[in-house]
């Protein structure tokens, strides 16, 4: 997020992750289109929090859910 040109740190310490069945759930959007909209930055990008593990912050989850036309990835 950017206030007039500063990008601002986001607090994370309260987060959750959620695994991609959770996604899945909460947005109604199947897994490749999950991905497709990852990779164009039109949807959170997963993180990797494991060898062969990826989830997502539930606050970005929850803002894309809210406003997923005008969601942007953090720069």
């Amino acid at each position: 997020m950017s206030i007039m040109g500063r990008v601002e740190a986001v607090d994370r310490r309260n987060d959750v992750f959620l695994r991609l069945p959770d996604v899945i759930r909460r947005t109604g959007l199947s897994r490749t289109t999950i991905y497709r909209k990852a990779d164009k930055g039109e949807f959170p990008a997963p993180r990797r929090i494991g060898a062969n593990c990826v989830a997502w912050y539930e606050s970005d989850v929850a803002a894309w859910i809210a406003a997923p036309m005008e969601w942007q990835a953090a720069a």
